[in-house]
Order: C-alpha cells, then structure tokens, then sequence
C-alpha cells in the first residue's frame, strides 16, 4: 500500500514537472522561436563562459591568494580582535564570531561550516547562536570578491557604501534568527561543552619567503576551486535569467546571445514605483540582479557589465547591487546544506525568512546611505 501511494505520488510529481518544465520553453520558444531560443541559450552560455567566469575566475585566484596572505601574515587574527568589542552589542554573539565573518568575506559562505565544527571555536556560543552564524557568514560570503569586481568596473566607492548597507542586514538577518530560534526552541538557550582553553590557533612556521609563497599558491588554489564552482551556477541560472530580462536585438530574433523575452522587467514594470522607492532603480531589468542573487552571487555579477553596455548602471544600483549581493550571496542554495550540517536542519526555514529580510533591508540601507552621501 505505501509503495503505491510513493508511486502515485512520484508519478503525480513528474506529470506537473513535464507540464511545468514543456510549459515555460513552449512560451518562451512562441515568443522567440525554437531554433532562436535554442542559439540564443547556447551562444549566451558560451559568452558567459569566455568573457565572465574567466574574468571571475581571475577575481577569485586573486582575492584567495590575498585572503590567505592575511590570514597567514596575522592580519585577520588582528582584524578580530579589532572587530570583538562591536559583536555582542551589535549580533548578540561571542566576539569570537568576528573571525567567522572575516573568514567567509574573504572566501564564501560554507567557511562559517567549517570553523563552528571547531569545538575550541564553538566552546563560546550558546546553541542558539551557534546556529545564527548560518545568517550571520552567509551576510559576508564572497564580499572581498564582489567589492574587488564592482571596483573592476569603475565603483568602487559605491561598492563601499554597499558594504555599509550589508552590515545592516547582517544584524537585521541574525537577530531575526536568534528570536526565531529562541520563540519555537527556547531548549536552545543552552551553553555549547567541549573544547579545552586552547585559543584558536594561527601558527605558522618556516621563513617569511616561504610562507609568502605558499600563502600565494595555497590562496590561488583554492580561488580556482571557487572559480570552478561558480561556473554551472553562471551559465546556468544567468542564461535562464538573461532570457527572462533583455529583448530581441534591434526588435528581431537572431539567435545572438542576450536575448530574450522581457518578462522581468514586464513585472518589474508594473510595480516599478515600489522599487524605485525602495532601491532607487531607475530601470525595471535591474531587479534581476538580487534575484539572481538569491541563487548565487556569482551568477549575479554576470549581469553587471551587460547592464553597463545598456547603460542601465549609475552609483546607486552599484550601492544596492553590492549590498544584496553580499548579504544574500546565494543563500537559497545553501542555507539547507549549512543547517544540515550543524544538525539543525529543521530550522532552514527560520534562517530562510530571516535572511529574505535581511536582504532587503540592506538594500533599502545601501539605497539611502548612497542618497545621504550624494549630498555632501
């Protein structure tokens, strides 16, 4: 009997996804034509191989080789002790926690996974905020490579007055968490055992050449393993999404890569007001970038130098851009599997909702910090 019902049910499950799935291309494919659609798909994946996950593979060598130098040369353990005194006022938690955003800045989300699977780092949080810091990193994952990459293209201090806007909706997306953990599970108020009095350790040995050297090749190693892994999100969530946002080249099908059927910012059209109020967008296509977001940052990126060929971009898109960007970083892609992790998966939903509205408020941040700059 259970195994008919899981056969119905799987059965059911695949007509809807045929019908879903057949649904969207048979629109899509209406409007441009098949053989169009299909060129447009595959030249758009071609070009946003070439010409930006190389280009952001290069970022990413760069920045990881950087991040590494720091954590190496003892930067990032003086950028912590720095950063400690603003973390119990500002997230409610150990000022220990600094390091984990440090961390994940300078390399990407799962970084938090890893160093709370330390007990000599965990040994410091109460439950609760031990699971917060899924929040809490993923507000910071990949920021030295989105900064580095909007300053490529000319933005750079809009890109700073971003960050300012993602460390609001950092706190915004982290206490949201913590009052979310504590309403349902108040169990969770509870001191994390384990660990010794050992401090977290940044030994490094042998002589300042070497130590740079392999802090250069260890750091580019692992920004071509980031570079890499950003590649089927780029090609694949961006070229899906490009087709959703831009036109027909010179009002006619093609087959060229960008083009697509408008649907984006049809949408985005209609209630054009709520997002030039918000975020200060001054084209209906921009709202494609935190959407993509949502998925992965580095996908999102894709879109900015097309939207600068438009001419879609001033210092204000950048500002917002910069800080849902960072602040979302993909979180939809890994709040499931950071949780999981921590064996706290029933909780994804609460960090879900908290990090939407995190999010926005760093949008909404980085938009009016970008008009109070703008004054002065």
């Amino acid at each position: 009997m259970k195994k008919l019902k899981f056969l119905t049910k799987r059965r059911i499950e695949a007509t809807i996804f045929l019908l879903v799935f057949f649904g969207i291309f048979y629109g899509i494919g209406v409007k441009m034509g098949v053989p169009n659609m299909m060129n447009t798909m595959m030249h758009t994946a071609h070009d946003l191989l070439l010409n930006t996950c190389f280009y952001l593979m290069g970022v990413t060598v760069l920045t990881g080789a950087l991040g590494k130098l720091l954590v190496e040369f003892g930067v990032v353990r003086l950028m912590e002790i720095l950063l400690r005194p603003l973390m119990k006022p500002l997230y409610n938690l150990p000022g220990v926690a600094a390091l984990g955003g440090i961390l994940t800045f300078l390399s990407d989300n799962p970084a938090i996974i890893s160093l709370s699977k330390d007990k000599n780092f965990s040994r410091y949080f109460k439950k609760y905020q031990l699971i917060s810091l899924t929040n809490f990193g993923t507000a910071f994952g990949m920021g030295l490579i989105v900064l580095v990459f909007m300053g490529s293209q000319g933005f750079f201090k809009a890109a700073l007055i971003g960050l300012i806007g993602s460390f609001i909706g950092s706190i915004v997306s982290t206490r949201l968490m913590q009052r979310s953990i504590l309403k349902h599970h108040p169990e969770l108020d509870d001191e994390i055992k384990g660990g010794d009095e050992q401090q977290i350790s940044f030994k490094s040995e042998g002589g300042a050449f070497l130590r740079v050297l392999n802090s250069l090749l260890d750091g580019g190693k692992s920004g071509v393993e980031l570079g890499l892994a950003i590649i089927p999100g780029v090609l694949i969530i961006s070229t899906f999404v490009m087709m959703l946002t831009f036109g027909p080249t010179n009002g006619e099908y093609t087959g060229a890569a960008y083009e697509g059927i408008s649907l984006l910012p049809y949408l985005a059209g209609k209630i054009d007001f709520v997002f030039k109020w918000l975020f200060g967008f001054e084209h209906p296509e921009l709202v494609a970038f935190p959407i993509t977001s949502l998925g992965a940052v580095g996908a999102a990126l894709s879109l900015v130098p097309r939207f600068i060929a438009d001419g879609f971009i001033d210092g204000n898109a950048i500002a917002v851009f910069t800080a849902m960007g960072m602040c979302w970083s993909g979180y939809l892609s890994t709040h499931t599997a950071m949780l999981d992790s921590l064996g706290y998966r029933n909780l994804t939903s609460y960090a879900i909702m908290s990090h939407t509205v995190g999010g926005f408020v760093a949008g909404i941040a980085a938009h009016w910090a970008f008009v109070l700059f703008s004054l002065f």
